[in-house]
């Protein structure tokens, strides 16, 4: 019979990071271009700007998704060595602490010991980096692969008020950028929160709040400055 349980820890990883990227990826340049706008500057230079801020914002992602990433990596490689280590120089000690590591779990000893011989014996430095490190294969650390998943969420995300700027007029533009952004938010909020397996209103709220707050700062900001030139 197949097993068909599903858990939604495996999703963790993977959403954070899209679900960051396409949040920044719409907050940051809608504030930008709503900012940009309320100093007075056209349509044609608020788009300049909206497309700067995506490209700058891309390769930010990118560079301290990839930064931050490579150095769990080699946290990661060390530790995996230190472990290799370990069970060349002292094999014995290392079945007697994985043992452990069972009976804390809540097998009794003779079982813990007939489990830990089974499984070093199967795959040692797996079994180790598993139930002592805390490290699988599933959520290992992929530098690259982060990387570029944050820059192509966050530029996913940064397209929709882009597009905004290019189709309305310069009349109706922080509306119609706020307007779509707010509801690209909240349905991304809802989404992530449902996948997730929280509360979907919950997660809408929560993240179209913060995007006003910075789109409210930002256009303030913007029309403050444009005043006094």
């Amino acid at each position: 019979m197949r097993h068909t349980e599903r858990h939604r820890s495996d999703r963790i990883g993977w959403l954070r990071a899209a679900v960051l990227g396409a949040n920044d990826g719409i907050v940051s340049t809608a504030s930008l271009v709503i900012g940009v706008a309320a100093t007075g500057a056209g349509p044609r230079d608020v788009l300049l700007a909206g497309i700067a801020g995506l490209t700058a914002g891309a390769m930010s992602m990118a560079a301290g998704e990839y930064v931050s990433v490579s150095s769990q990596s080699d946290t990661e490689e060390a530790d995996l060595r230190r472990e290799r280590r370990e069970l060349a120089e002292d094999h014995p000690s290392e079945r007697e602490e994985l043992a452990r590591i069972y009976v804390g779990r809540g097998l009794d000893l003779e079982l813990a010991r007939q489990v830990s011989d089974q499984l070093m014996a199967h795959d040692a430095i797996g079994a180790h980096a598993r139930d002592e490190l805390g490290i699988s294969d599933l959520q290992r650390a992929r530098p690259v692969q982060a990387a570029f998943a944050s820059a192509a969420s966050f530029a996913a995300g940064a397209v929709l008020p882009l597009l905004m700027v290019a189709v309305a007029t310069t009349a109706t533009m922080a509306v119609v950028v706020v307007a779509a952004s707010l509801v690209s938010l909240a349905t991304l909020g809802g989404l992530a929160a449902r996948v997730g397996g929280a509360p979907a209103l919950a997660g809408a709220w929560r993240v179209s709040a913060w995007g006003a707050l910075a789109m409210a700062i930002t256009y303030g900001v913007g029309a403050l400055f444009g005043a006094v030139v």
